[in-house]
Order: structure tokens, then sequence, then C-alpha cells
């Protein structure tokens, strides 16, 4: 993975924080000094916990599991969805539901009446239906579709959260720690860096800063799963190679079995002769 450069990170804007009175003093330690009232960020710091949030995500995305993003305010929600929506991650742009992950049994009954209603209308009886019946199915379907978000193929809860802003996201960060599920996050000053296993001090307001380190987070998941395919194609190879040679040898056999047959018949064919020879001999003589 790329490491994280301080020159991008400052030209982003990652490096401005919130004004000095709305601080969470336990942010102090990554604050590198003020400026005008407002907190600076240290990004030799953010570069560090980048790097390292990002190694741990590889890691995730390498051993097959999910990440799931939250990032529901505005300007985060279209990052969010271009940037990560390539990687296969599923994510939360328009609100977090209550028991999101801690009923997670009953989303899962949501994305299946959603699933329902997409067969129903996909079904040629659903021609029985009034326009009314369709309609209200319809507006339904666009319901949950805007609710879940991309989680609708997520059947089993997620390895890790990623979060833009802890401090907006607070229930899908109290959901996590409840089920031990592992915490990523973009923390600016206003936050408590210590309510995530993995923080990372930024700027998550500006647009540009969290396209920034999403790009960061993006690409290392990339790279996990590339290397990923790459072992599982490693292991097809060597599964073929396997089944080639065993394929070989079981006709090398074969060929074998049919060589060594032909010769014990000639041979049983050749002492025939020489016998049926053999008595015939003494009877010439006779003669």
């Amino acid at each position: 993975m790329e490491q994280p450069s301080f020159e991008e990170l400052l030209q982003a804007g990652v490096h401005f924080g919130h004004l000095k009175r709305k601080w969470n003093p336990n942010m102090a330690p990554y604050i590198f000094m003020e400026r005008n009232g407002i907190h600076i960020i240290d990004l030799h710091k953010t570069s560090a916990k980048l790097e390292e949030a990002c190694n741990a995500l590889k890691q995730i995305a390498y051993s097959g599991k999910r990440i799931l993003f939250v990032a529901t305010k505005k300007q985060a929600r279209n990052i969010v969805t271009e940037t990560i929506k390539e990687t296969g991650m599923p994510f939360i742009t328009e609100r977090w539901t209550g028991g999101m992950l801690t009923n997670f049994v009953t989303i899962r009954k949501a994305v299946r009446k959603m699933e329902l209603i997409d067969k129903l209308l996909a079904d040629k009886e659903a021609s029985n239906l009034s326009k009314k019946e369709k309609l209200t199915l319809a507006r339904q379907r666009a319901k949950l579709e805007k609710n879940l978000g991309s989680i609708a193929d997520l059947t089993r809860l997620p390895a890790a959260l990623f979060i833009v802003d802890i401090h907006k996201e607070h229930i899908a960060i109290q959901e996590a720690k409840r089920l031990n599920i592992p915490t990523f996050a973009m923390v600016d000053t206003n936050s408590d860096p210590r309510l995530v296993d993995f923080a990372i001090p930024s700027n998550d307001d500006a647009s540009i800063s969290i396209e920034k380190i999403l790009s960061y987070v993006a690409a290392s998941i990339t790279e996990g799963l590339k290397e990923r395919q790459g072992m599982k194609d490693k292991a097809k190879e060597a599964k073929d190679t396997k089944d080639k040679e065993a394929k070989e040898a079981d006709e090398a056999k074969v060929v074998s079995d049919k060589l060594a047959k032909e010769a014990k018949d000639n041979e049983a064919k050749k002492a025939k002769e020489e016998a049926t020879a053999t008595a015939a001999s003494p009877a010439e003589e006779t003669k």
C-alpha cells in the first residue's frame, strides 16, 4: 500500500480541526497547535494512524470478510458511494436505523421483504395486481432500499465498521461496541478517539478531506482483495496441476497395464505354440 503522503494530506485540508471551544480534551495528543481559535491536527500522527488502520483493513479484506462503511452526513454520502462501491463493500449513507447490528435478524427480514417485492413485481402474475397495488409495492420497495442502503447483500454481521464522524454516528458506535465489532473512524477534534479501535485524527467535515482519507482506505481494501484473489488463483493453479499429474499418472498406468497384458498374452501364445510344436515332433518321427 502506498504510504500516506504528508503533502497530500496537507493540501486536502485534513489538518483543520474544530474551534478550540468545541474540542474534546482526549484529542490533545493529536493536536499540533492552535491558529485563529482553530485547532490544527498533527498530520504526522494522522499519517501514522492512517497507515495502521489501512494495514488492518487490508488484512480484513484479505481474509474475505466484509467491512461496513457508515457516513450519513451530506458531505460524505456521494464520496462513500463512489469510492467504496468499487471495492464491493457495503455502506450506509442515508440514515442509521437503530438495531441495524444488534437486531440484525429483523434487518434481514426487511431485506427478504424487499426481495419478495422484487419477485412479485417481476412475476407475470403481478399483472393481476391493480395499478394502485403495484404503486404501493414500489413505494415500499423504494423506502426499504433507502433505509437499507447497500447492505441487502450482507448476509451476516460485518467484520468491522468504518465511520465518518463518530460524533454523528454515535448509535452505530454503541452497537458495534456491544457486539465487539472492531471500529475504524475519521475522528475530528470535537470527538473522543477512545470510542473507536482505530482512530484516524482528521477533518471529517470537508469533502476533499473525507475523499482523501477514503481514497487510501479504498486502495488498501482493493489491494487486500487482489492478494486474496491471487492466492485463490495460485491454489486453483496448484490444484489443476495436481489433477493433471494425477490424470497423466492414471493414463500412464492404463498404458502400462495394457502393455503388460499384451506381453503376458504374447508369452502365453508363444508357450502354447512351443507346446504344440513339441507334441507334433514325436508323431512325425514315428511316421
